[in-house]
């Protein structure tokens, strides 16, 4: 199956950002057990390739990707430790070249049409929505998508299981990333049954 295919299943993406690798192997049985085997672990911490490993060998059914990925160092640390897909803040041709020369799935950030035609021009047409709320929210999304008829978009930034829906009701928005439902203070707090609840919930709201 398809990376895109993977994604559009699950609606909606945990975005992660984790300071303790203690806490991946818990945290990934809360998605699990939840209904929703899939994670974007950020690389905004030293904990994030050794936390993509423990969760990779925990659950190796998990759907794992890296996110917050800005250089070619970092995919390598990433896929080494198991991550299926890179997620991007922005749009690299660097990194983007060097993951495609890899055969490694990459979703970039872009906010503008500019961007979006330099992602075409590169061969991609599923990108990252970023930061979603901050660059026009739906209507931004309905904007850009209306020229551009072979892209999709996973928003990711500012959503909630407020407004998800209104994201996901958009033809061609295969999905959302949200850390509403994995926040870090959760983490860091182990509050791995809310988190659990929190999960189940956002299953619930977007099936």
């Amino acid at each position: 199956m398809s990376l895109i295919n993977k994604l559009k299943q699950f609606k909606v993406i945990p975005v992660i950002q984790i300071n303790n690798v203690d806490h991946a192997i818990p945290l990934a049985k809360a998605l699990v057990e939840n209904g929703l085997p899939v994670a974007e672990v950020t690389f905004r911490t030293e904990a994030a390739a050794p936390s993509i490993k423990a969760m990779r060998d925990a659950y190796p059914e998990l759907c794992i990707g890296a996110g917050t990925v800005l250089n070619s160092q970092q995919v390598d640390l990433a896929i080494e430790a198991g991550a299926e897909f890179i997620v991007a803040p922005g749009l690299n041709p660097n990194t983007v070249k060097y993951c495609q020369e890899n055969n490694i799935a990459i979703v970039p950030g872009v906010n503008n049409p500019s961007q979006v035609e330099q992602a075409l021009e590169l061969g991609l047409s599923f990108l990252k929505f970023f930061p979603a709320e901050a660059s026009g929210g739906v209507n931004m999304v309905k904007s850009l998508l209306a020229p551009y008829g072979d892209v999709a978009f996973m928003p990711t930034g500012g959503i909630s299981k407020v407004n998800v829906n209104d994201y996901l009701s958009i033809d061609r928005v295969h999905c959302c990333g949200g850390t509403w439902m994995v926040a870090t203070s959760l983490i860091e707090n182990e509050q791995w049954d809310h988190i659990g609840e929190l999960v189940r919930e956002a299953v619930a709201a977007t099936r």
